[in-house]
């Protein structure tokens, strides 16, 4: 009995400590949102967040309100759905909300980068100086090339290409975009090496190709990973995946290529020069590369599609990009040189830019997530307080919160291609709720201290590939009356969403 009684208490203790981490003991205290703990220990209500996060978050809204906190996979996040109070999300100091805690957990479970933790200044240094202004202008310059070289790849044989091609929808985009993009930022085969232009051309359509295969596999598990649920055969081809890309997209792999970006060549250097180990590099060259491809691809499908579904727009922005090319002195003829497409030129599509915002106010669907540092109160613009816990997580969900309430954004479900554009074609960003201007009226690519450093890049990306695709092609929908796909669900939270099944299109050269 002297002995059990020692094991009784310490099994005892075990069991309330374990109960503890498993979340059953939390109360909601005073001033706090509403709690939901869900009815499964420690995961909560991560597999109904999982399966649809808008439907989810819409329930616990009509429940709770727009300010309430859940488990999730043994986190407690309190949602702020209130688009009026945005502000006071973003820019809180992160003495009191931190981005750099939360993405460096994920980032380690995605794609097993661990980081140093001091890497975030680097980012927008080098973002700054590599994707805006002139490197911005060096960059795109190397898209155009690489989209043209994919593209028209079969250009000379342009007689025989009056004829229409058919092909699905999603993969031709995002294929496109993804190799084009890859090569633009991880460089090209050196000719030296292969003997001549021509035989570099063609491997570096090969090595994208397969590299897009691979990416498409591991993006499907993605959401899957994220959250933690993996199948053990998941896991296993996701680790597959993850060691085929760390070798591909190794440091030594990478300098052996003529063009490489200075976006690319700064974040190599910069950590060697922090110590990092290379294999460790290479790891954070995957997750370069899914942050600058993993969204610009599904979003030109999306924008495709909606130009082929709608008619007015198509001729809108045809008729403006044309504009844009006879002002540029250029013109389309067979045999002749290829267009030179410069940033200056992307600077005069005020329809296209109106376009591209409406589809990614419909299709871009992150979740902004801040680790709470130190206890705080949280104020709402109608004076509401709320007091959150040091440890959990405030998180903004701008799908819902934003982006499909019919105050700001009247019949939001529907497309409509000059929505961002004011009657004298200027572009439109005064937006309303409840009588009060909307400052976060669109918000698909974060916002503070967590917006894309790459969002110029990525809409230079879809400019060009939208134009290029008006300029040198005719394109339709195989059936006029296509549906709109529904959504990924699976993929809510985590950018642009991918559509459940494909889309037969065709295509054909305009000359």
């Amino acid at each position: 009995m002297t002995l059990l009684l020692p094991i009784l208490l310490g099994f005892l203790a075990s069991l309330v400590g374990g109960l503890y981490l498993l979340g059953v003991f939390r109360q909601r205290r005073p001033g706090e949102p509403p709690l939901d703990k869900g009815f499964i220990p420690w995961l909560g209500h991560v597999l109904e967040y999982h399966r649809d996060t808008a439907k989810f978050l819409e329930r616990m809204k009509q429940k709770h309100g727009d300010v309430f906190t859940v488990q999730l996979g043994g986190f407690y996040i309190t949602f702020m759905q209130d688009p009026l109070s945005l502000g006071a999300f973003v820019k809180e100091s992160r003495k009191k909300l931190d981005f750099n805690v939360f993405a460096r957990h994920l980032v380690h479970r995605i794609f097993g980068y661990k980081s140093m933790g001091n890497e975030h200044p680097i980012l927008m240094s080098t973002s700054q100086k590599h994707l805006n202004g002139a490197g911005l202008e060096v960059l795109t310059q190397s898209m155009m090339h690489n989209l043209q070289n994919i593209m028209l790849q079969e250009i000379d044989k342009a007689a025989d290409q009056r004829s229409w091609m058919e092909d699905e929808l999603f993969k031709y985009s995002y294929n496109i975009i993804f190799r084009a993009g890859y090569l633009s930022l991880f460089g090209n085969v050196s000719p030296m090496s292969e003997g001549s232009v021509e035989k570099a051309k063609e491997k570096d359509k090969a090595e994208s190709e397969d590299l897009f295969h691979k990416f498409l596999k591991y993006d499907h598990v993605f959401p899957s990973l994220a959250h933690g649920v993996l199948t053990p055969r998941e896991k296993m081809e996701a680790e597959k995946l993850k060691t085929f890309f760390w070798n591909t997209l190794s440091l030594q792999k990478v300098k052996t290529k003529d063009n490489i970006s200075g976006w690319v060549l700064d974040m190599q250097r910069a950590r060697e020069e922090m110590g990092i180990k290379e294999s460790m590099i290479d790891r954070y060259m995957f997750v370069l590369l899914w942050v600058s491809q993993g969204n610009t691809g599904p979003s030109a499908f999306w924008l495709l599609f909606f130009l082929m579904k709608h008619p007015e727009a198509m001729s809108a922005v045809q008729g403006e990009i044309d504009k844009v090319l006879k002002e540029s002195g250029q013109e389309v003829l067979l045999g002749g040189p290829l267009i030179n497409l410069t940033c200056d030129m992307l600077k005069k599509t005020p329809i296209l830019d109106s376009i591209i915002e409406e589809t990614l106010r419909l299709i871009s669907a992150p979740t902004l997530v801040r680790s709470v540092v130190e206890n705080m109160t949280f104020k709402m613009v109608d004076g509401r307080e709320y007091h959150i816990r040091k440890g959990d997580r405030l998180a903004v969900f701008p799908h819902s919160a934003v982006h499909s309430d019919p105050e700001i954004h009247p019949d939001p479900k529907s497309f409509k291609y000059n929505r961002f554009l004011n009657p004298d074609g200027s572009k439109k960003t005064v937006f309303y709720k409840a009588g009060k201007r909307v400052k976060y009226y669109n918000m698909p690519f974060g916002a503070g201290v967590s917006m894309c450093p790459g969002r110029f890049f990525a809409n230079n990306e879809l400019k060009q590939f939208v134009f290029l695709m008006l300029i040198y092609f005719e394109f339709e929908l195989k059936n006029p009356d296509e549906k709109i796909p529904d959504p990924v669900l699976s993929r809510l939270g985590f950018g642009a969403l991918h559509p459940i099944s494909e889309i037969q299109f065709r295509y054909r050269l305009r000359f």
